[in-house]
């Protein structure tokens, strides 16, 4: 057992497999991977090993696309077969809004050349003899190229790939502890054949499966999966799969929440029960099982059986010759989790897959990069670790992945919040906000106003909130509105060196005291990595602001940027401070009836912040608005909140104030041309594809820089793609990211030439509104291009202004 290692890899499954594999691939084969059994000996051998391209994310598709591609190929590189089946798949829709889904994930599919096409009910028999059922079904999404992997055979292959690239895999030992040294190497303790040794590593892999929670505690880190029992059935040979050909495709079936497929001559089901699903080991599990299985319990899935035989007569009467019964895990979100982990330097986590055969090729090839390079090829925001906070309790994790299982295969559809877990954090104007009708999401731990009005009856088209959110986006636009955006990020960098810390990490200029100004962290090359509004309220003393759901990671970009010669702290005080956001022609007229600092322009001009007291509570007020009017952020101490909210209210009752919640923001925001990061901004995106040169100080020497510089002086006509602002014709869909773009007279089969990243309906201007990045020669304002919106194409039109306001003349009246 070696010493020392450049990388060990803690989990011997797909996914800690995967990344050894990929980590060789990059020249890391002075990696080390532990598997305290044989390799799959955790829940990757029970795996019924199913691969799909289907799934309703963009960047997790081009996960799914590599792990098809890799097992096709592997067997070539390696010599030793992944058990790949190529038989295709169909996923049955049997409700209008999982057509309509269908129809956007096939959409979004073409954008990765992946090939998928929609067929009707009578069209699935010739696919999959075995359906005979076809009375509900609305149609069927075929993917040709999906298809099944054997879960010991495709790990031993990447494995095998590894080793013969010089990493190296220690079975039948158990870690035992580990702890960070002062230097940031990691110390893993292990015990094999009854003798006890340590390595020591640079960087440390949690990679352990269901055993991920206990490997994480013992570096004091909370690891949000838990393991949830599914169980399949295999039946004893059916001579109708027998007498077939060729091998059935795979078959996702959401009225029998199942999946089938062949095996051996018999019939594979399983069920993913939508109601009694059991969670496994919470309490932790015995580090002594290898290859376990949980006693079969087939009574909460007898519901969805019944459908299967409905579906497939053949099985009705088939015998059961085998369960499979064993814990699988599961995040809160269904999502893995692959990256940094929180507040630990060079511990990386992934783990947490509940489809690991299929995600282990990609998690490891993504993961790989940005350990090896720091950051990935695609944007790999909704993978990170730190999506998660401390809010992520056991007991919430618990709630929120048994919702998620018995949701495996029903549709999500947009705005649809599910109380599992819930309520998360609230301000302490909840109460007041949900006597006027709120309705809430939960974003990153907190309980967030959408719109107020009647509930929501979710839909892909235009749902029963259109009238209340134009309703709020008019008060907004011609009177004032009020809104509570408690639930975003807030950091205090403070210290001699802070100035110097956020000049190098940021792309802008630093503002003068007093002002306030927007930035961009930035990898090495180029790409955006975070967006922060930045107040300088002394010398050594900054105020900085982004998005909630970045809270975790931009805490951490901060502080790991701090060279060991400076003097800065970095503090979070978002818990600490309360928000709110007065916006409006008649925001002035408000406040000023609550404070003694003058609010004219002369005394305190757009884009800058100070500390005045309003209502007898001290608040930074910052001079900004996201909704692109003339309007103030109040943060304050969250416990006076009450007392600043009500005051608010009073004054604003001679101007009809109302609240508004996020959908009116995000459609008043597109009616202004404003960019969002996590769309419009990614890793993926430089400053100069984004058109946000005006936001980058060349006279600063920032991280990224040569990259962006390198971009500046290129031809832009040779840019890969350009982000265009545009108005969409369409009366009841309007854009919501991820959807392929086309030349204007493009033929059905040509390739998109460009993606949306948002959109929305601009109340005020009367548009449906989008971002979209296309090549250059289609980005000139006035010139036309398709989008197609659930199949359908509709022509939209680059405009050369904001909608709204193009001169910013009410922001700075």
């Amino acid at each position: 057992m070696r010493d020392e290692a450049q990388c060990v890899i803690i989990g011997g499954g797909a996914m800690g497999v995967g990344l050894l594999y990929h980590l060789a691939h990059q020249g890391w084969t002075d990696t080390l991977l532990i598997e305290k059994g044989e390799l799959t000996s955790g829940s990757t051998w029970h795996a019924a090993g199913l691969v799909p391209h289907f799934i309703g994310s963009l960047n997790m598709a081009k996960v799914h696309a590599y792990g098809v591609d890799l097992y096709n190929n592997l067997e070539e590189e390696t010599g030793m077969s992944p058990g790949w089946h190529g038989c295709g798949a169909i996923r049955l829709a049997v409700t209008d809004e999982q057509a309509q889904w269908y129809r956007r994930v096939k959409d979004m599919l073409e954008l990765i050349d992946v090939e998928a096409h929609l067929i009707g009910p009578n069209e699935i028999p010739e696919h999959a003899p075995l359906i005979d059922d076809v009375s509900d079904i609305k149609l069927g999404f075929w993917t040709p190229n999906d298809g099944w992997a054997d879960p010991t055979g495709s790990t031993n292959a990447m494995a095998t790939g590894a080793r013969q690239l010089g990493a190296t895999i220690a079975r039948h030992t158990l870690v035992t502890g580990m702890r960070q040294l002062p230097d940031h190497r990691w110390e893993i303790t292990w015990q094999q054949n009854g003798e006890q040794g340590t390595t020591i590593a640079e960087h440390v892999v949690n990679a352990a499966g269901h055993y991920g929670p206990q490997l994480g505690a013992m570096a004091g880190l909370d690891v949000p999966i838990v393991s949830m029992i599914h169980q399949y059935l295999i039946t004893e040979p059916l001579p109708e799969i027998a007498a077939q050909t060729k091998e059935m495709p795979v078959v996702r079936d959401p009225r029998s929440s199942a999946y089938y497929r062949y095996e051996i001559d018999g019939l594979l089901v399983g069920p993913y029960e939508r109601a009694g699903a059991e969670t496994y080991g919470t309490e932790g599990i015995d580090w002594d099982l290898h290859f376990h299985l949980t006693p079969p319990n087939l009574e909460p899935l007898m519901p969805w059986l019944e459908h299967t035989a409905q579906r497939i007569p053949a099985f009705a009467n088939a015998g059961i010759k085998q369960v499979i019964s064993g814990p699988i895990t599961h995040t809160p979100d269904g999502g893995y989790l692959m990256g940094p982990a929180p507040d630990l330097k060079n511990y990386w986590l992934c783990v947490g897959a509940s489809i690991g055969i299929t995600q282990g090729p990609g998690a490891g090839k993504y993961l790989a990069q940005w350990m090896v390079h720091g950051q990935t090829e695609i944007n790999i925001a909704e993978m990170d670790p730190r999506r998660f906070g401390p809010w992520a309790t056991q007991e919430y994790t618990i709630k929120k992945s048994i919702d998620e299982y018995h949701e495996m295969y029903q549709v999500r559809l947009p705005g649809e919040y599910r109380p599992a877990g819930r309520p998360m954090r609230q301000t302490p104007i909840h109460e007041n906000l949900d006597d006027l009708g709120a309705q809430w999401q939960d974003v990153y731990g907190w309980e967030r106003v959408a719109y107020y009005g009647e509930p929501e009856q979710h839909s892909w088209q235009h749902s029963n909130a259109f009238d209340h959110v134009a309703h709020e986006c008019a008060g907004v636009r011609n009177r004032v509105g009020l809104a509570d955006l408690t639930a975003f990020a807030k950091f205090e960098i403070t210290g001699p060196h802070a100035a110097q810390l956020l000049d190098r990490i940021t792309a802008n200029r630093l503002p003068a005291k007093g002002g306030l100004r927007l930035s961009h962290l930035l990898t090495s090359d180029g790409g955006i990595e975070a967006e922060v509004t930045i107040t300088r309220l002394s010398d050594e003393r900054f105020y900085l602001n982004s998005g909630i759901t970045s809270q975790g990671r931009d805490f951490d970009l901060l502080r790991n940027q701090i060279r060991a010669d400076e003097n800065v702290t970095v503090t979070d005080v978002t818990g600490n401070l309360g928000l709110l956001a007065i916006t409006g022609p008649h925001a002035r007229d408000v406040l000023a009836t609550l404070t003694e600092s003058s609010l004219a322009t002369e005394d305190f001009r757009w884009l800058t912040g100070q500390e005045i007291t309003v209502a007898g509570v001290d608040c930074l007020a910052l001079r900004v608005s996201y909704v692109g009017e003339l309007g103030w952020e109040l943060h304050h101490p969250i416990d006076q909140m009450p007392q600043l909210y009500a005051a608010l209210v009073t004054a604003g009752q001679p101007y009809d104030m109302v609240h508004f919640g996020s959908y009116a923001m995000n459609a008043l925001r597109l009616e202004k041309a404003y960019k969002a990061f996590g769309s419009e901004l990614t890793t993926e995106i430089t400053p100069i594809e984004a058109g946000l040169e005006r936001f980058v100080d060349y006279t600063s020497d920032f991280t990224g820089k040569d990259a962006v510089q390198a971009r500046q002086q290129q031809d832009p006509a040779t840019l890969d793609m350009v982000l265009v602002y545009a108005s969409v014709d369409s009366s009841d869909y309007d854009c919501r990211g991820n959807e392929p773009c086309y030349a204007p007279h493009a033929e059905p089969n040509d390739p998109p030439m460009g993606i949306t990243t948002s959109g929305d309906y601009g109340h005020h201007v009367g548009q449906s509104l989008c971002f979209a990045y296309l090549t250059p020669e289609h980005a000139t304002p006035g010139c036309e291009f398709l989008i197609s919106l659930y199949g359908q194409r509709h022509t939209a039109t680059v405009l050369d202004a904001p909608a709204h306001d193009p001169t910013n003349q009410r922001l700075r009246t």
